[in-house]
């Protein structure tokens, strides 16, 4: 009867932020209760979970610099779209959007991939862009650096649980994804080379940047909301809140579903166990992580775990720190997320399995 419930839980998860809008736009609130009925369900809610989920540091990293670059934003905001507008006047905006998504990519494990998503953010926010392209250089960009982040255990909370597990060394992961992952980062900052190239045609682009600096009015027009009541005090920090709601809401989901992954998914073979980590889509891929990765795996089954954890943490905004970062400033839908996210996820994931399992 529990595990029934928790199927059903999870595929609550998946499926009413795409059916009620009411649970999409409240989508932290949603996956707040959501994590609180999988612990009771569970049995695992207790006051020591709850000492270990406000004892995350993370939890406070995260909320802090979202708070900090938000304010620091709102100070810096016409220095930052003179930056914005004299490279804009160089190199075509297809170029230099290619640009920052290889870069943080491959920058995000030394520079974590929460520094790296503010920074991809705030350069979206600036761009003479729609939202709906906006959204989709967001999504790329949030898979890139999601990616990149893996790398080191400094970028992400994945790779600092998988290193601590396997006692490996700083460069482990380095070593057995690099070939995988870089590549990958290079197709995604071209991916977004052409998408913007077709965007251009259909007239997605918009005014010149200049504009953005000498006219008030075009600025309250990006976006469909002014860029600086966008990174107003309150929006700032009501904003913090909500990936603080957001990250204790997947410590909750993680812990709910942390018994019927050991009991379940664990154990499944190594083909099965690629495909089943999609719930990570879903829920904390670090949750997932620490529940699969064990010393005595071999380096093979490391690799397949983790690459259909990354894959799958783009698909949705609750599956990576990235995309909740991102999802939240620049006020992306869980319907506008995944017109992307999806396809891209499941793309990657199909391109891994036939390296891994068949070629």
């Amino acid at each position: 009867m529990v595990d029934i419930l928790l199927i059903t839980i999870l595929l609550l998860v998946f499926i009413l932020p795409f059916i009620f809008r009411k649970i999409e736009h409240n989508l932290e609130l949603f996956l707040l209760v959501m994590g609180i009925i999988a612990t009771v369900v569970s049995k695992t809610l207790s006051l020591h979970l709850l000492k270990d989920v406000f004892s995350n540091y993370l939890l406070y990293l995260v909320t802090a610099v979202v708070l900090v670059m938000g304010f620091v934003f709102n100070l810096t905001v016409s220095k930052f779209i003179s930056v914005i507008n004299s490279i804009l006047g160089k190199i075509r905006i297809e170029i230099f959007v290619s640009i920052v998504i290889l870069v943080l990519g491959l920058i995000s494990s030394i520079i974590t991939a929460i520094v790296a998503t503010l920074i991809l953010v705030e350069i979206i926010h600036l761009l003479p862009l729609k939202h709906k392209t906006k959204v989709k250089i967001a999504v790329i960009g949030c898979f890139s650096i999601g990616f990149g982040a893996a790398l080191t255990p400094v970028g992400e909370p994945l790779s600092t649980i998988v290193v601590s597990s396997l006692n490996a060394s700083f460069l482990y992961l380095f070593e057995i994804l690099g070939v995988y992952i870089i590549p990958t980062i290079v197709i995604l900052s071209l991916l977004s080379y052409f998408i913007l190239l077709y965007e251009r045609k259909r007239g997605y682009i918009l005014v010149p940047v200049e504009e953005l600096l000498t006219e008030e009015e075009a600025i309250l027009k990006a976006e469909e909301r002014a860029i600086l009541e966008l990174e107003a005090r309150k929006d700032v920090a009501v904003r913090a809140g909500k990936i603080f709601m957001f990250i204790i809401a997947l410590e909750l989901l993680g812990n709910g579903f942390k018994p019927f992954i050991d009991k379940y998914v664990v154990n499944l073979g190594d083909k099965l166990l690629f495909w089943i980590n999609v719930i990570s889509a879903a829920l904390d891929n670090a949750t997932v992580a620490a529940a699969e990765i064990t010393p005595g795996l071999a380096e093979s089954q490391v690799k397949a775990i983790l690459l259909s954890l990354l894959a799958s943490g783009g698909i949705l905004i609750q599956g990576n720190i990235p995309n909740i970062i991102a999802s939240s400033k620049l006020e992306i839908k869980s319907k506008e997320w995944v017109r992307l996210g999806l396809p891209l996820g499941v793309i990657l994931l199909f391109v891994f399995y036939l390296i891994l399992f068949v070629v």
